[in-house]
């Protein structure tokens, strides 16, 4: 089913009992995403123009009829003829060879770029599919928690009725479980949202329903910031990219440097005489770069602003690698710990101040709104757990595409 989808997004995504599976996701845009087909069928373009950039021109072949009388076209002249003439341009050495090293090099880019925007991809694809997966559980929460607001709220309503509570906290306990389905309102919508956006990313329509997706835990702790930053520098194919760039501009800029020296010309020609001896012809030539001010040393110094250009870009691209790479070790590791904090000590300890005040009010010892606020802080404690879950594993997603690099955050 999922691979019919993908193809030809004939069968959509209509079992909302189905699980999909992270790695199906992943699968479903590599294989579907217009984008990053966009950017292969770039890297195959930019491909082919390799061959044609190192390749001689195309030689001349010419026909004529030579010193015919204008009176009566005859052939009678010694020197009238029926010429073949084939000429052929030679560039300086070296000038097709860094054209061709140019193409070359743009062409590694071109696919480099391609792997960047697959890997891009596939970390916006985790991180959409793993805020739907909160989205889903935090609904979950919002539920059981309004389940219990109502629970509360016939607690109240009872105490009122026997005359042992106030109507005030009825009318508190109705205003809670109205808040509370608010809530869900609002987080309903925003998965509606965030689900068209997982579509868009695995090429679906956007309206297709999205099945139940998986959560699992916060993995293990990220590695040092030196070594990922080492292992982008080795693997990240934007890093890649940006030198191949470079290399290219080098090229292009010796290639400028010899469109100043003169292009050679060899010409052969034959012609024959219908009357009289046949004749051959041979003739050399060569371009005099007579405008060299507003064409070829322009062309130098375009070049060399070029280079200079890509290098800064590289630079800047290492630089900001190196900090994302930072930000978003830091954002992984304080997910992790604060989620681990939240599922051990935080929430256990919440719930069990929320059993003691709902005992505590229903002999009433404490108000209902005390009872409410230990509720909504459990549940706030509980959606911000899964929240940093999800966060966790969207900043390793930004990490893989970063380094390039499998850190087994995910499964």
């Amino acid at each position: 089913m999922l691979l019919a989808a993908a193809l030809g997004h004939a069968i959509p995504l209509t079992a909302q009992t189905d699980t999909l599976r992270l790695a199906d996701a992943v699968a479903l845009a590599r294989s579907g995403n217009p984008a990053l087909a966009a950017a292969r069928l770039s890297a195959d373009v930019a491909a082919e123009r390799v061959g044609p950039a190192g390749a001689w021109m195309d030689p001349m072949l010419s026909f004529g009829l030579m010193n015919r009388p204008v009176t009566d076209f005859g052939t009678g002249e010694p020197m009238t003829m029926n010429t073949i003439e084939l000429t052929q341009r030679f560039p300086w050495p070296g000038q097709l060879g860094f054209r061709r090293q140019q193409a070359r090099y743009l062409a590694e880019a071109a696919a480099l770029d391609a792997d960047e925007t697959e890997r891009q991809l596939e970390a916006r694809v985790k991180q959409a599919y793993h805020q739907l997966a909160y989205m889903d559980r935090a609904l979950d929460v919002m539920r059981d928690t309004r389940e219990l607001l109502r629970s509360f709220l016939d607690v109240s309503a009872t105490r009122y009725a026997v005359g042992q509570g106030l109507q005030q906290d009825v009318l508190q306990a109705q205003i809670a479980v109205a808040r509370m389905t608010a809530d869900i309102t609002v987080m309903e919508q925003d998965r509606v949202a965030m689900g068209a956006r997982l579509n868009a990313l695995l090429g679906l329509a956007a309206r297709a329903p999205v099945p139940a997706l998986q959560l699992p835990p916060s993995g293990p702790s990220v590695p040092e910031v030196d070594s990922l930053m080492t292992l982008a520098v080795r693997s990240r194919p934007a890093l890649h990219a940006a030198r191949a760039r470079v290399e290219a501009a080098a090229a292009g800029y010796r290639q400028a440097r010899r469109e100043l020296y003169p292009e050679f010309m060899l010409g052969l020609a034959y012609g024959q005489r219908p009357q009289f001896d046949d004749m051959a012809s041979i003739m050399v030539g060569v371009s005099i770069p007579l405008f060299a001010g507003a064409r070829q040393l322009p062309m130098r110094r375009e070049m060399a602003a070029m280079q200079a250009h890509e290098e800064a870009m590289e630079r800047d691209l290492t630089n900001e690698t190196f900090a994302e790479i930072t930000e978003l070790r830091a954002e992984a590791e304080r997910a992790r710990n604060l989620a681990e904090l939240y599922a051990n000590a935080v929430v256990p300890q919440a719930r069990a101040a929320v059993e003691s005040a709902l005992a505590a009010y229903r002999v009433g010892s404490v108000d209902y709104m005390t009872l409410v606020e230990n509720e909504m802080t459990v549940n706030r404690y509980r959606v911000e757990s899964i929240r940093l879950t999800a966060d966790y594993h969207g900043a390793i997603a930004a990490l893989e595409a970063l380094v390039a690099v499998d850190l087994g955050g995910t499964p």
